[in-house]
């Protein structure tokens, strides 16, 4: 498994929370914790952008992937819109995570609540290369559920 340096800055709101951290060795992500003042209510529904008291500096040529935590999806379906959201190389603000609650229950998110997970991944970017058809495949333009 290979590192990259990422520069982080707690910003005030982060106030005593750690700073997001890999949960086990084997992880791929880290989690992100909800740097909320007071108790912020999700109703069924209901979405909404939630702080996270940190700021990075993603290295060219990586992304930061920001996806749902999957116990807090299955227990209480809570999600993370636009997942996985990015964050590009040259953004600098807060990450702010955007969480839908898809259950039935209003689901209150608490300072300090791991609410989401941090990827960090490379990228490689495109170039196009226009032609007036692209090359045959057996699929060809076979889309949704056409191999049953």
């Amino acid at each position: 498994m290979g590192t990259v340096d990422l520069e982080i800055v707690r910003l005030p709101n982060l106030g005593d929370l750690p700073l997001p951290r890999y949960m086990s060795d084997g992880a791929s992500g880290m989690d992100l914790r909800a740097a909320v003042e007071s108790v912020l209510s999700l109703e069924p529904g209901e979405r909404t952008l939630v702080p996270t008291g940190v700021a990075v500096a993603v290295p060219t040529g990586y992304e930061g992937q920001v996806r749902p935590r999957s116990g807090l999806a299955h227990k209480r379906g809570v999600t993370v819109l636009n997942a996985p959201g990015t964050i590009d190389s040259d953004y600098r603000g807060e990450i702010k995570v955007i969480l839908a609650n898809l259950g039935e229950e209003t689901v209150n998110v608490e300072r300090g609540d791991r609410i989401a997970q941090l990827v960090i991944a490379p990228v490689v970017r495109a170039r196009w290369a226009e032609r007036r058809a692209l090359a045959e495949t057996p699929r060809n333009d076979g889309g949704f559920g056409h191999t049953g």
